[in-house]
């Protein structure tokens, strides 16, 4: 990342490098693919580390971590080109190329919530404890990449002058916007989002093993599909490039709707007096994933 510092205090121009790391022959490394597999690798050890604290066998996550690449990563795409197919099926080649960017964080969410529910079925195993141990990974994951929105000058927001905005070269620009260069830089305002939401979840989870205030098994997994949502929701109506299904975001929709989940989940687990097991009520090993 380039930041050039203006004279007036906290004033900085976000300015990509591009897209390539570096050319090795016709081989292209891409900041892109970077960031995702660091954001898979630091989030597995991560969750590894969370589930030897609740007592959890942590090769559980390291099989539950394939199924949710392949749930995640494919839906995730699918999700992007279906709502831009008008563009897809003129270029159907590019459908693949997922390198160049263009995937959907809400695509992820669905598909690696589905690939988790298949794998705690098969192997007879807590969804809910599942869902716990993996969103601080998810989250801080998202945070991580993010970053290739600004490599490869995508995933902006409207024309700004404030003092911290980013310039997005000409060839990536909306027509319409052509004579703007500085834009919102609405991938670090979700990424700095994503990590004060990843700071709630640790603090929740290390609270969750005190047995002050025991919590039952979900409640991270909620927790994060409501904080999370909440950051999305206003930070969409900055962007310029939404996928739109008429006159309405479909991030936005997607966002109320999860908002909307997570409440009444919490409801479940706590106001209906469900009987999945607190937190701190688990025994050691095994045992403590099983339903």
């Amino acid at each position: 990342m380039i930041l050039h510092i203006f004279t007036l205090p906290l004033a900085f121009q976000f300015t990509s490098p591009g897209p390539v790391i570096v050319d090795i022959g016709p081989i292209s490394i891409r900041w892109y693919g970077l960031l995702i597999a660091i954001a898979v690798l630091v989030g597995v050890s991560l969750s590894q580390y969370l589930a030897k604290r609740r007592n959890v066998n942590p090769e559980l996550i390291s099989d539950l971590s394939i199924w949710l690449v392949i749930g995640a990563i494919p839906a995730a795409r699918l999700y992007y080109v279906l709502f831009q197919w008008s563009e897809y099926s003129q270029h159907p080649e590019r459908i693949i190329a997922i390198w160049q960017g263009g995937i959907a964080i809400h695509g992820a969410i669905i598909g690696g919530t589905l690939a988790a529910l298949i794998f705690a079925k098969v192997n007879q195993i807590s969804f809910w404890q599942l869902a716990d141990l993996v969103a601080p990974s998810v989250i801080l994951g998202q945070a991580i990449g993010r970053w290739g929105n600004f490599f490869n000058s995508e995933a902006f927001g409207r024309p700004t002058d404030l003092p911290w905005k980013l310039y997005i070269p000409p060839a990536n620009r909306p027509p319409a916007l052509a004579n703007f260069e500085y834009f919102h830089p609405t991938f670090l305002y979700e990424s700095l989002w994503n990590l004060i939401v990843f700071a709630l979840l640790i603090t929740l989870f290390f609270r969750s093993l005190s047995g002050k205030r025991p919590f039952r098994l979900g409640t991270l997994f909620l927790t994060y599909l409501i904080a999370y949502s909440c950051g999305r929701l206003w930070i969409e109506g900055f962007r310029i490039d939404s996928l739109m299904l008429g006159p309405l975001r479909i991030a936005q929709v997607v966002s109320l709707t999860s908002i909307f989940v997570g409440l009444a989940g919490l409801a479940w687990l706590y106001l209906l007096k469900r009987t999945l097991p607190d937190v701190v009520s688990l025994p050691r090993g095994d045992e403590g994933m099983r339903e």
